[in-house]
Order: C-alpha cells, then sequence, then structure tokens
C-alpha cells in the first residue's frame, strides 16, 4: 500500500491518501479538493472512499467539496459523528469560521476493516482527544490523527477529550509493534516506538 502525504498551510493538518490497487482512500481531507485530484490522476487512481480520523473542523476544510466532486462515502466512528453538524463540538466556532457537514455514510466501529484494493485497513479506537478517534493500521503504517504525535499526544480539553481515555489509547497502541510508521495529524512521521517513548520522557 502507498501512502501520500499532504499538508495544509493555514492549520498545518495532515491529509493522506491511500492507494492500493488502483483504489484510494483520502484520510483527513485538509487540503484544496484540487491539489488531492492532481496526486489522484497522477496516480491513475480511482477514489472509492474519505475517512475522517475524528470530527474537528482543521481535518475536513475540503470535506464538503470532495463529496460533492466524488460522491464517494465517508467514514467516521460512530462517537464522532455529531460532531459533522456542531460547529462548537467541532471546534470550527472557536477557532475558523462556524463549519457544518451531513452526517456519515458509514459509522466505524473498533475492529472495522475497510478494504482498499485487496488490502485491509483496520479501525483501532482511541479515544481521548475526542470520543471517536481512530487509528488505522495499513500494513506498516499506522495514520493516528490526533491521538499521537512525534512528539506527545492529542489536546484532551476540547468536547469529549479525556486524559483517562488517553492514557487507556496509550496503552493501547503499546501492545502494537513499535516499528509501525506513525502518520499524525500534525507534523512529521517517526516510528510508534519513538513516539511513545517520547510520551514517557515528557512523563517522567
Amino acid at each position: 500500500m502507498k501512502i501520500i502525504t499532504l499538508s495544509s498551510g493555514s492549520w498545518g493538518a495532515n491529509c493522506y491518501i491511500l492507494i492500493s490497487g488502483g483504489e484510494a482512500l483520502v484520510v483527513d481531507p485538509s487540503v484544496p479538493v484540487e491539489t488531492i485530484k492532481k496526486h489522484l490522476a497522477g496516480e491513475g487512481a480511482r477514489l472509492v472512499g474519505i475517512v475522517l480520523t475524528h470530527g474537528h473542523f482543521d481535518h475536513a476544510l475540503s470535506l464538503d467539496e470532495l463529496r460533492e466532486a466524488y460522491g464517494v462515502p465517508l467514514m467516521i466512528h460512530a462517537e464522532d459523528d455529531e460532531l459533522l453538524s456542531d460547529p462548537e463540538k467541532n471546534c470550527s466556532k472557536m477557532f475558523y469560521r462556524s463549519m457544518t457537514h451531513k452526517g456519515a455514510d458509514k459509522l466505524l466501529a473498533d475492529g472495522g476493516v475497510i478494504k482498499l484494493g485487496g488490502e485491509e485497513i483496520r479501525v483501532i479506537h482511541t479515544p481521548g482527544h475526542t470520543k471517536g478517534s481512530i487509528c488505522l493500521l495499513a500494513g506498516g503504517m499506522l495514520l493516528t490523527g490526533d491521538t499521537l504525535f512525534a512528539d506527545g499526544f492529542g489536546r484532551i480539553d476540547f468536547y469529549g477529550g479525556s486524559l483517562h481515555n488517553m492514557k487507556q489509547s496509550m496503552l493501547r497502541l503499546n501492545e502494537l509493534d513499535p516499528n509501525l510508521t506513525i502518520y499524525p495529524g500534525h507534523a512529521e512521521s517517526t516510528t510508534l516506538g519513538r513516539a511513545l517513548e517520547n510520551i514517557r520522557f515528557l512523563n517522567r
């Protein structure tokens, strides 16, 4: 499975395009639709779906336009679907301008599988940043959204945030292969082991 990393200039949220067998999945559409279209065309890949790692606005800046352009299903964890239609809960009213979106076409759950070009992407529910935050495990890659960054974990002071849940999510990620490459919602990639070690260092 191939991954393309695109970063938005305004909020620094990473958008990822996963490609396998001629099919593509966009994770967190934070960049202009034209940028996504260009990369899909360059890869000769057909977009088959959109996934949000959580419901905050900065990870969905081009969501509506992308849905309209391609007519593909939007997937989000069931616990975060409510954020799409609420500008206070999705933080757009606080930091940007009020944004609302239609609800998801498919609600994800822990342990669910998304099929892409004959390969499987596993959904791991990792609440803490929001109630419905997820990570996506695809081969040797782990897309962590705002759950885990190279230098720490996501904020827990927004709607649905919980330090207890975040700690439980970190313990769960600690059970995975430390050599996995993480692709976070902001900033650069690293290995899962390094990211978790940075958290332990920060909490000493």
